[in-house]
């Protein structure tokens, strides 16, 4: 299906590197473009093909395969394929198929060649996948603890064989470590009981030391997947201890290591995409901390996970969305659905509530007014069911606020910048991180260039935004230690994002006021910033290089939490670190700090 001048400009300023491209530009790369409408289960490429160009998906699903058949990924709309190849030799490094009727654009290989030498920003994102690409986490190469359950179910060997059962029963498991003095010494099975005791019919009394499996093997926390799935091959058993000096850490099975192989981002997105209820989204959403803890230990960049992470959440909103159209029937007129904080600066990770709006075409009425307020109760509601819990802040569309028609969001913009209280500041903050979801993009492009360009040139708002940043400072203390949290269920803790992550963005939000950037995402802030020269080229390096390790280190503080059974938080113990963890994260810290002072000093350009 062809389509319109208006749809392609809308497309490409909602797809990275290509939205960061001026206005001319990219309308010339619209003009260049190719799109090709595919059948459910058309071959779109085979590996080794000549490929015209980038691929992005339109609307539709798309399955790439690897050169053994294997599938690696799903992707949905504004999902991106076929760089690697594009821009190794020209010919598919994969094999692509349309999962469903597809419509894609295609970016010729010679303006998209261009436009990689033109423009910074552009080259970045290429050199980025090419140069930095990570390793797929993989069952072989999976460090085990990221496979194992936590914590492994134990019993004493006096535990009659009726007891272990329903102890399986209720946990929902199909093992138990039989442990003495708190070492290993046997495992008890389902299977065990079913063979040993119902088989033989014995007594339902008899104790499971007289069943378990005597010593069995187990394996190091060090150990990495393929040592689970060779030993299980080798032996013919499906349950490996995972054990530390003889004390059990965890337990694997074949269960967890099918459970391991099934969670993707892919798979989850689909899973949301596909969903016919809510109940069903939050299946797919609950698997989010496997999926964090999956990509962490992959070694994968923190930009990537965040960014994979927040896919999902766009999905469950469109999916949401399109949930509440078919209850409440089509809108009456056209409505965009933005995010704004951490989804919107695609900056999600194990720990995220929800904040959003919504713009509604100046043609609606009050009477129809009430259609939005409802479809956008809908969606917060139903976000709130699957994981995102409501915003403590009530910076949600179903606030009667956050659900305006344009014209008063262009009032509201105004007047916070024309008199920035330290309400309208907190309030521009957030809404300076505005993404759009789900709508008519039209709705919000023309009021976001006049509102960066209105704020940008009010020195006095910008001084505001400015104070209002710094409030946020590193845990620094006076003496090359961390200022930790001194009372509290906190005590003795650095909040990672308070004080570790929202300095930063605070410090990329500026630049993008200063500069009239229109990304939102923090590092292509610090990076935009950088080719502009609103911060040096030293400045910026030092910036993006702390900012990846706090974030670093906080979604690896996350992922050891996931591990352990417990739920995600930004509260990291510096005691946990090594001496040279330590040294890292506080140098970046003192990073920040001085780039914090540099601008409170009123230094224009940073470094």
């Amino acid at each position: 299906m062809p389509l319109s001048d208006d749809q392609i400009r809308r497309f490409l300023s909602s797809v990275h590197p290509w939205d960061s491209l001026p206005p001319a530009e990219r309308d010339a790369l619209g003009k260049a473009l190719i799109t090709r409408a595919v059948t459910a289960g058309e071959m779109i490429y085979k590996m080794g093909d000549d490929l015209p160009g980038q691929f992005l998906v339109h609307e539709g699903l798309v399955e790439i395969s690897d050169d053994n058949g294997a599938v690696i990924s799903h992707l949905g709309p504004r999902n991106t394929f076929g760089e690697r190849g594009l821009l190794r030799d020209g010919r598919a490094a994969t094999t692509a198929r349309a999962e469903s009727d597809t419509v894609l654009v295609i970016l010729p290989r010679a303006d998209v060649l261009r436009l990689i030498g033109d423009h910074d920003l552009v080259a970045a994102f290429f050199n980025r996948s090419r140069g930095n690409r990570q390793t797929q986490a993989t069952l072989a190469t999976a460090p085990v603890e990221t496979v194992m359950s936590h914590p492994a179910a134990t019993c004493e060997r006096d535990t009659t064989a009726q007891d272990a059962a329903r102890q399986m029963r209720v946990a929902g498991i199909s093992s138990l470590c039989v442990v003495e003095e708190d070492k290993l010494i046997g495992i008890v099975t389902l299977r065990d009981i079913a063979g040993q005791i119902v088989a033989e019919d014995r007594p339902a009394l008899t104790p499971v030391g007289d069943i378990m499996t005597r010593n069995p093997l187990g394996l190091p926390p060090e150990a990495i997947g393929s040592d689970v799935l060779h030993a299980m091959l080798e032996r013919h058993i499906g349950h490996i201890p995972i054990l530390r000096a003889g004390k059990v850490l965890g337990m694997v099975t074949q269960t967890d290591l099918t459970r391991f192989q099934a969670v993707s981002s892919g798979e989850l997105v689909r899973g949301v995409a596909q969903a016919k209820t809510i109940e069903q989204i939050a299946a797919s959403t609950a698997e989010l901390p496997a999926l964090l803890m999956q990509l962490v230990a992959g070694g994968h960049r923190h930009e990537v996970v965040t960014r994979l992470i927040t896919d999902i959440a766009d999905t469950a909103t469109r999916r949401l969305l399109a949930l509440g159209e078919a209850k409440l029937g089509p809108p009456p007129v056209p409505y965009l659905w933005l995010a704004c904080g951490s989804q919107g600066r695609q900056e999600q990770t194990g720990v995220s509530d929800q904040d959003n709006c919504m713009m509604v075409d100046d043609a609606v009425t009050d009477d129809e007014m009430a259609y939005f307020h409802e479809l956008a109760r809908f969606v917060c509601d139903g976000l709130n069911a699957v994981g995102y819990v409501h915003c403590p802040g009530d910076m949600m569309a179903m606030n009667p606020m956050w659900c305006q028609p344009v014209r008063v969001w262009r009032e509201h913009f105004t007047g916070w910048i024309k008199k920035p209280d330290p309400a309208a500041q907190m309030l521009a903050s957030v809404m300076f991180d505005l993404r759009p979801i789900s709508g008519d993009v039209s709705l919000f492009e023309e009021m976001q260039a006049e509102t960066l360009a209105l704020a940008s040139k009010n020195s006095i708002f910008v001084a505001h935004m400015l104070s209002n940043s710094l409030k946020h400072s590193p845990p620094l203390s006076l003496f090359r230690g961390f200022a930790t949290i001194r009372s509290g269920e906190h005590r003795n803790t650095i909040d990672l994002k308070h004080n570790g992550v929202v300095p930063i963005v605070d410090l990329g939000r500026i630049q993008a006021l200063r500069g009239q950037i229109t990304a939102a995402n923090t590092r292509a802030r610090l990076t935009a910033a950088k080719a502009t020269g609103a911060i040096s080229a030293s400045g910026a390096s030092d910036l993006i290089d702390a900012y990846d390790l706090i974030a670093e280190t906080r979604l690896a503080h996350q992922a050891r939490l996931i591990r352990q059974g417990e739920k995600p938080d930004n509260f990291l113990a510096p005691s946990a670190l090594s001496d040279f963890e330590r040294s890292q994260l506080r140098d970046a810290f003192v990073v920040v700090k001085s780039l914090q002072s540099a601008l409170g000093h009123g230094k224009g350009t940073l470094g």
